[in-house]
């Protein structure tokens, strides 16, 4: 058997892809939307992609399954478990679909796959369990555990609720959770290996460690919320949906397009360079969103485009901003440091459904010409005084809510940073923001956001830590 893991750094995801050398076949199990990547470390290896599998429906990006399925040939494994609201709806009447129910198996090769009903984060949630029969095993070698557990965490039960909007599901999942944990996995042994959909990094859980496959005997020993399944349900419970951070607003929509469909597009969208005329009458179109990727903050708010929003393409911050500040059928412009982003960034903006992309430009050529027009003010936390902001100012907090409820300023408004733009109405107009999260990167992009829909903002820099820890020293004196 051939194992590979394949990993997307910006949504901390793994796909992996299970080949049988003797046959020359191959599954992909959990495939992002590009899927040419999959298609090339197939080849590499001498192996041809014969069927893809998928744990359960997606919030975080959207699937590969639907660019595979274009070929009528290619075998597509998916959950039949998910009641009438979660069954999926793209792929009826396609041939060579199989619908699995918990138990059924299938081959590749001489390898067996095994579906194991593992529901909770979501209600079609299935894992894999994998058998190399043709090197003589009887047991399995190990189980591809989605969204269901981790290594160091597991799935968090609450998205169908706080990023799908599906109303007063969140409790009964995290009991359906704690029994799929405690029931489902106490007949496989401590050596069965764990490889998950997602490591550190990933929305789709608090805890989530940095190593990229662990051990079921590990995760029984030092996964504290395992171990709190395996033992008090309503602990459990407790704490499983505290301190879950906010899901991106373009959860909700992966959600429903890898349910019910998206365009196949049969690759990543080819964006055009643009001419100065066509991009100066792109900026006095507001539908259009300037997304700027430059990396520095410091630099973007020195120096930006009109209506821009940052958006640093090298760090983990780029899909969530994207994903949270541009509509699924809003167009955008992307603003590069240099040619070869663009393709980076279509790329990443093609795996979360965001093909409105009308073409880029170089940063150089847009300030070249004169059109870096707008600047945010920038403030160091450390010499930041709150009375200093006066009747008109308000401080807006744009960390998780469960950073901002272990401590923040006096009167500071909650906004995580990824669901600004359905809570704008709440932003006070006529004041001054000045915005901040943790250490400064969300707080940054946060603030060109909110200057781009016509707010006046300053944006805080800095660890806000250090400050909090001063004001609650200095009441206690």
């Amino acid at each position: 058997m051939l194992l590979r893991q394949i990993f997307d750094p910006q949504l901390a995801q793994y796909a992996y892809l299970v080949g049988c050398p003797r046959s020359g076949e191959a599954l992909i199990i959990d495939p992002e939307r590009d899927i040419d990547r999959y298609q090339k470390l197939a080849k590499e290896n001498g192996l041809k992609i014969t069927a893809v599998a998928e744990t359960h429906i997606h919030a975080d990006f959207v699937s590969g399954a639907q660019e595979f399925a274009s070929d009528p040939s290619i075998h597509l494994y998916l959950s039949a478990e998910g009641g009438p609201d979660w069954t999926y709806t793209w792929c009826t009447n396609r041939a060579n679909t199989h619908l699995l129910r918990d138990g059924e198996k299938f081959k590749v090769g001489n390898i067996e796959i095994e579906a194991v009903l593992t529901p909770g984060h979501t209600p079609e949630h299935i894992s894999f369990l994998i058998t190399d029969l043709g090197a003589g095993a009887h047991e399995p070698i190990a189980l591809v555990t989605g969204d269901f557990l981790f290594m160091g965490d597991v799935g968090r039960p609450d998205l169908l609720e706080s990023a799908a909007g599906v109303k007063n599901v969140m409790e009964p999942s995290a009991r359906l959770l704690q029994r799929s944990l405690s029931e489902r996995l106490s007949r496989y042994g401590d050596y069965l290996q764990i490889l998950p959909a997602h490591g550190a990094g990933s929305a789709c859980g608090k805890a989530l460690g940095a190593v990229p496959t662990t051990t079921l005997g590990y995760e029984r020993r030092f996964n504290q919320a395992f171990k709190l399944a395996l033992g008090d349900t309503e602990e459990f419970v407790k704490d499983i949906l505290q301190g879950q951070p906010d899901p991106p607003l373009y959860f909700a929509t992966m959600k429903r397009v890898n349910r019910d469909g998206i365009a196949v597009t049969g690759g990543i969208p080819k964006a055009l360079k643009l001419e100065l005329p066509a991009f100066r009458a792109l900026i006095a179109d507001r539908a259009v969103v300037m997304l700027d990727t430059r990396d520095s903050r410091r630099a973007f708010n020195e120096s930006h485009t009109a209506h821009a929003v940052s958006a640093p393409l090298h760090s983990p911050l780029f899909s969530n901003v994207a994903g949270s500040y541009i509509g699924e059928k809003e167009r955008y412009v992307l603003i590069v440091e240099h040619p070869e982003d663009a393709v980076t960034a279509m790329r990443m903006l093609y795996r979360i459904g965001l093909d409105g992309v009308v073409g880029w430009i170089p940063f150089d050529e847009v300030k070249a010409a004169g059109l870096c027009t707008h600047k945010i003010p920038s403030q160091s936390l450390e010499t930041f005084q709150l009375e200093s902001i006066g009747p008109e100012g308000v401080i807006i907090d744009v960390r998780t809510t469960a950073e901002y409820q272990s401590g923040h300023f006096s009167g500071a408004l909650s906004l995580p940073y990824t669901r600004i733009k359905e809570r704008l109405h709440e932003v006070p107009s006529g004041k001054t923001l000045y915005v901040h999260c943790a250490k400064g990167g969300r707080a940054a992009v946060a603030s060109s956001f909110l200057e781009a829909k016509g707010f006046e903002v300053v944006h805080l820099d800095g660890e806000v830590a250090p400050v909090l820890s001063a004001i609650r020293s200095a009441k206690k004196a």
